[in-house]
């Protein structure tokens, strides 16, 4: 029994030893939890206020209390303002019009240590300012590379082994008096066997068995949800030129979303609105538009559709669209209509027009583009575009993250469950010149006589289960 449970202390030692490496705080880390808990309110940059204040200095602002009362704070900021009664936390609240933060009381100490090391890493490297990789850049004021602390791991590493190698020969010893005082002869057993021992085998098999079903539940839970996920698409739109530089409303194009339960991809005929008339691109030029008009068999040359497009030969489409190509950078660039680089550039561009508009399935160049979906919800899942954006008047920009600064559209948001329940909690339900919650007199009358300082999307049945599952 002593033996087995000596053997055993190995392996205990040696998983404990292992998530302590694993489980160290990072920026890394740091990065994960701020988009998924903070991303919503307070400023990518740490320095720029948005819907909460700015985090840069967070740690010095707090600098006069222990540690412990900034993690306080954080993870549950009504319980330090109305319980605690702590004094920074009453400045803070005050500060920021008494707007109350979301409770997050299952973050751990790593999860919040980690999220203080990324909001210094993010302004000790600006976006646009140089900085490396978040991996492998220092970042500053307080926030150390989990690279330094490699020695203390094997200093624990090696203390655990001592104590190990301690921990066997004191059993050994008692093995021995023990054995001395019954008067018998004390056997040992060959130590593979000794590790080897059904116990020894169980606890393993015991251990696989918790740390596969863990890992099996977390992969389930995140089926089908693609954080930061990323595609090329098919044309290279640039949401950056067109929401961002050109300040085009993301309803213009996705005007499903005020209106339905999908946002809808838009058409090409939406496109074609504004590019019957700008037909050269300001970044590449004829490369992607000359897609969007193969796509829909408009012929650029003549500002006008063309008549049996989807009957026509590849061949013909082709002349259509070199011939426009070729003409578009002999006006532009003054090229003579033999030189190799201008007829390698209406080459290449063909190419890409028949590798973004055909594939095994789609044989044909006419037809509609076949753009990758990014955000996709599992089918048990309910989501209305519309009773977020006309009703709950949320901004796209709350969901997607700030699209007007991406060149090319990444999923912004985890879409996970438990980030859904917590915006329903913290997202006050705007009541104000809104007749879609004009039945909700009760809530009108708290507010109206200050009972109340704000509903939540909560409180009008946000959480109930059939909400979102069918």
């Amino acid at each position: 029994m002593i033996a087995s449970l000596r053997t055993s202390s190995y392996f205990v030692a040696l998983i404990f030893f292992t998530s302590s490496l694993f489980a160290q705080p990072s920026v890394d880390a740091g990065k994960t939890t701020f988009r998924n808990y903070c991303a919503s309110c307070h400023s990518k940059d740490m320095v720029t206020k948005s819907t909460g204040p700015a985090l840069a200095g967070a740690q010095e602002r707090w600098a006069d209390y222990p540690l412990e009362d900034l993690y306080g704070w954080i993870r549950n900021s009504a319980k330090m303002i109305n319980v605690v009664k702590h004094p920074r936390a009453i400045a803070v609240w005050e500060e920021n019009n008494k707007a109350v933060m979301t409770a997050f009381p299952n973050l751990t100490d790593d999860d919040i240590a980690s999220l203080l090391l990324y909001i210094d890493y993010q302004v000790a490297n600006p976006p646009g300012g140089g900085g490396g990789d978040v991996a492998s850049t220092a970042v500053g004021s307080g926030a150390k590379q989990q690279g330094q602390y490699n020695w203390l791991y094997w200093v624990l590493f090696g203390l655990l082994g001592a104590l190990a190698l301690i921990l066997t020969k004191t059993i050994n010893s008692l093995d021995e008096v023990v054995a001395s005082k019954e008067g018998t002869t004390l056997v040992r057993q060959p130590l593979l066997k000794r590790i080897f021992s059904k116990r020894n085998i169980s606890f393993m098999v015991f251990a696989l068995i918790v740390i596969g079903g863990y890992n099996t539940v977390n992969n389930a839970i995140a089926l089908g949800r693609q954080q930061n996920y990323q595609p090329d698409q098919p044309i290279k739109f640039s949401h950056e030129t067109h929401a961002g530089v050109n300040q085009i409303d993301c309803q213009y194009c996705h005007d499903g979303a005020r209106r339905s339960k999908h946002s809808v991809i838009p058409a090409a005929n939406t496109c074609m609105n504004c590019h019957s008339a700008i037909q050269v691109g300001s970044k590449y030029g004829t490369a992607e538009l000359t897609k969007i008009y193969a796509s829909v068999g408009y012929d650029p040359s003549t500002g006008a559709y063309i008549d049996g497009y989807e009957s026509l030969k590849e061949e013909e489409i082709k002349d259509i669209y070199t011939k426009w190509i070729g003409d578009s950078y002999l006006d532009a660039n003054s090229l003579n209509a033999l030189d190799k680089k201008g007829n390698k550039l209406v080459d290449e561009q063909w190419a890409g027009i028949v590798s973004s508009l055909t594939n095994e399935q789609k044989k044909e160049i006419p037809g509609p583009i076949e753009w990758i979906r990014i955000h996709n919800l599992p089918d048990h899942v309910y989501f209305n575009h519309a009773q977020h954006v006309t009703v709950g008047q949320v901004e796209c920009q709350d969901c997607h993250g700030k699209v007007e600064e991406m060149e090319v559209v990444s999923q912004h948001a985890p879409l996970s469950m438990g980030w859904c329940i917590n915006c329903h909690r913290q997202t006050e339900v705007k009541f104000q010149d809104n007749d879609y919650y004009a039945s909700y007199e009760a809530y009108h009358e708290q507010l109206s006589d200050g009972k109340k300082e704000k509903v939540t999307v909560e409180d009008i049945g946000g959480l109930e289960c059939q909400k979102c599952h069918y």
